[in-house]
């Protein structure tokens, strides 16, 4: 162990800590979400991708008032911003509703280790999970969260059967949260 480490702790460790805070946040809406109807779930999505769209909107709104002249891609720049804002607000609730949905349909709830994983995900970072860990599951939540923002999100691994077996099982997640799934494997046209 170096010295800095010693003295300022591990990095790693900090950032899983700082993580686990949101997890503490995400548990906090499970009550809320066991006691929802399946149509109140699916009309929850339709709330949060509303709620993304208005940030988008209103980042356009206050590119547009503003004087001084801005290029395109300052304003792009402007609403992804306001985006990613948003899912950062609203990612404890869009997790907790995909751990109550992923309970309801495959019988699976993810542990708050999955959460974690998730949360790394969702920031575009690699998270490291040994095989029966449940990387699949874990991809589920910041899969539902992204694609919340309407640009899509691809899911890929190298091997055939994986893909058709994962479209299939968790499909019934985002199916289920009105999210479209397909799937590519090797010899299609």
């Amino acid at each position: 162990m170096s010295f800095l480490t010693k003295i300022l702790g591990d990095p790693n460790d900090r950032e899983v800590a700082r993580h686990l805070r949101r997890v503490e946040e995400i548990n906090e809406f499970e009550p809320a979400m066991r006691a929802a109807s399946d149509e109140q779930l699916r009309r929850l999505t339709d709330e949060l991708r509303e709620r993304v769209s208005q940030a988008r909107g209103e980042a356009v709104a206050v590119s547009g008032d503003e004087t001084v002249e801005q290029t395109d891609a300052d304003a792009a720049a402007e609403r992804e911003k306001a985006v990613d804002a948003v899912l950062e607000e609203i990612l404890p609730e869009a997790f907790a509703m995909v751990r109550e949905v992923s309970r309801r349909k495959l019988g699976m709830r993810h542990f708050d280790v999955q959460m974690v994983g998730g949360i790394v995900l969702h920031q575009g970072k690699i998270a490291e999970m040994k095989t029966g860990e449940g990387k699949t599951l874990v991809a589920t939540l910041s899969v539902y969260l992204n694609a919340l923002a309407g640009k899509g999100v691809h899911v890929v691994t190298v091997n055939d059967y994986l893909a058709r077996r994962d479209s299939e099982w968790m499909g019934q997640i985002y199916t289920f949260l009105g999210l479209i799934v397909g799937v590519i494997v090797h010899g299609m046209d």
